[in-house]
């Protein structure tokens, strides 16, 4: 195997490793690797309930092989711009869209997701993530209406009237709030149970600590979220003009 990939003994050692229910931290210790690497390893292949390192060892290799065979004849993979390591870009999706899928977010919404936060504009349109991700129009479809619904993405009209699905700076500001409103939810419905199971009694002890922890939660995660809101907009900073 190339030099930085798994080798089949580190797979059975992840193997064992998930099947003592140990940490992926954990196991990425024990191999001296990064976290990141084993987590993307068995989220492709399988997930915890379903890493076998044998299938996996197969598959990889199966998908270098035919990386080998469509790179020479792919004169539509988009190119890659101020110096980028191509190889580099895709393990870095690969990783971006698992830790995506370990958040919560389906497979396909992840990918798409991912794809367009990479870009340095920040939008593509339906026919790009088709032929980015080699996947079917359908497909898109159904992820983008549901980043949409989670307030993930937007779209808008570019010059040529080509609707373009965007990523930007103010959606995790406003995923945020929702998160903090769907937990101050949470709280409320949390406390309705005091009064019907009876003040005082144990579930409703347990139900009334979980709304003020959720409270505190949720007003810490709206109080961070506006303070911090300016980072979303920095600025990427540029060399400062010298003259001789």
């Amino acid at each position: 195997m190339p030099g930085g990939r798994l080798t089949q003994q580190e797979r059975q050692q992840i193997a064992l490793g998930v099947a003592d229910g140990l940490a992926y931290a954990e196991i990425a210790r024990r191999l001296d690797r990064p976290t990141s690497t084993v987590t993307r390893e068995v989220m492709r292949n399988g997930g915890p309930a379903g890493y076998r390192s044998d299938l996996a060892h197969r598959a990889t290799e199966h998908r270098a092989h035919r990386r080998r065979q469509a790179a020479p004849r792919d004169p539509k993979a988009p190119a890659q711009t101020h110096g980028r390591d191509a190889e580099a870009v895709r393990e870095y999706e690969e990783t971006f869209t698992t830790v995506l899928m370990q958040a919560g977010t389906p497979k396909m919404m992840a990918r798409v997701l991912a794809c367009l936060y990479i870009t340095d504009a920040g939008s593509l349109t339906a026919s790009e993530l088709v032929e980015r991700l080699q996947v079917s129009p359908a497909s898109i479809s159904k992820a983008i209406a549901f980043l949409e619904g989670q307030g993930l993405v937007r779209r808008e009209r570019d010059e040529r009237r080509r609707e373009r699905y965007v990523v930007d700076n103010d959606v995790w500001y406003q995923s945020m709030m929702a998160s903090a409103r769907g937990t101050a939810q949470l709280a409320e419905t949390a406390r309705q149970g005091v009064g019907i199971l009876g003040p005082g009694t144990l579930a409703a002890t347990r139900l009334e600590n979980i709304a003020r922890f959720v409270d505190f939660v949720s007003e810490s995660i709206a109080r961070a979220a506006e303070q911090a809101r300016d980072v979303l907009y920095t600025k990427p900073e540029t060399p400062s003009e010298t003259t001789t």
